[in-house]
């Protein structure tokens, strides 16, 4: 089986360090990571990209074990993130579909390849601003340093005032850095040797570009990620995941997930639409999951949280 890496005890590992609860289970057919969520009407169990299951019978037993769980910590659903969609086709009514929390599409790229193959295999546009990215002044570097994830933190603010969308907090970002399974990527301006330096120049040795790609088994994942969108003519983004793919195949990893797409016949105006095409400018292929399902125990406090869930939806938008 396939596990990734938000089922591993790795990740159990993370959970552990940001303050949560969890659960871990492994059997012959089934393997599952439990994160236990409070909600003030009251607990859900909540497992992301998982249970990971062989067949629609080691589903049903782990969704036993899981029920077994539920009932111990008294939670009212089961929140379960199956990848093969196929398992979950046609749920009973107690299974209900809700919004997607992790991302139901990927993009990955199989770095199996020669490097070759893999730049051949760029848009046009990517493989020209890979192959001269350095000559603009951008390089690479990569960091364990728990202090640079101050370079993310920065950007990712600058993103969300100008988006309007969800920062994560330092100490968050900086857990994820501590993982034994985490790098974080930093790109970097100095004005080029044969060039002067411009007003519309970004200041020397400035941080551009800033993102965390975690390792596990066979892949590498694209995750928290930011870009200085003042300095858009410079291919920062590029130079970061051309840097971040072929090191993860020189370290003999065989797939890059890029973590998240718009769905197949998304409208231009998917609020994905804009960095799905430029994923998929890099090559590769889609991998589709089955989605996030609530698995319902209790329908009244079901209802009760759905209800909660609204209000609040409500409250943060008249706040805005």
């Amino acid at each position: 089986m396939d596990i990734p890496i938000t089922q591993s005890k790795a990740w159990q590992k993370l959970q552990e360090d940001l303050g949560e609860t969890s659960f871990f289970e492994q059997t012959e057919n089934y393997q599952y990571l439990v994160i236990l969520k409070k909600t003030p009407v009251g607990n859900y169990l909540y497992l992301p990209y998982g249970p990971v299951v062989k067949s629609e019978t080691s589903l049903k037993e782990s969704l036993k074990s899981l029920k077994n769980l539920a009932a111990k910590h008294r939670a009212i659903f089961i929140r379960i993130e199956p990848q093969n969609p196929n398992l979950i086709s046609n749920p009973p009514k107690n299974i209900i579909k809700t919004k997607d929390l992790n991302p139901k599409d990927t993009w990955v790229l199989d770095l199996s390849q020669s490097e070759a193959e893999i730049i051949k295999n760029f848009s046009q546009g990517t493989r020209t601003r890979y192959n001269t990215y350095a000559k603009k002044g951008l390089s690479v570097k990569t960091t364990k340093n728990p202090d640079d994830i101050r370079y993310l933190v920065n950007l990712q603010q600058k993103l969300a005032k100008n988006k309007h969308i969800h920062a994560y907090p330092e100490a968050y970002l900086k857990k994820e850095l501590e993982q034994p399974f985490a790098t974080l990527y930093l790109v970097k301006y100095r004005t080029p040797n044969d060039s002067e330096p411009s007003p519309n120049s970004p200041p020397e040795d400035s941080v551009l570009a800033a993102s965390l790609f975690f390792d596990h088994q066979n892949t590498r994942y694209y995750m928290q990620s930011a870009a200085d969108g003042e300095y858009k003519k410079l291919p920062a983004t590029v130079a970061l995941l051309t840097k971040a793919i072929f090191d993860a195949k020189e370290k003999g990893i065989k797939y890059f997930d890029f973590w998240g797409i718009a769905p197949d016949g998304a409208s231009d105006d998917h609020p994905w639409k804009g960095f799905t095409e430029f994923k998929k400018s890099f090559g590769g292929y889609p991998v589709h999951y089955a989605g996030t399902y609530d698995v319902v125990l209790s329908p009244s406090k079901y209802k009760l949280y759905q209800l909660s869930r609204r209000a609040n939806r409500v409250l943060r938008k008249t706040r805005r």
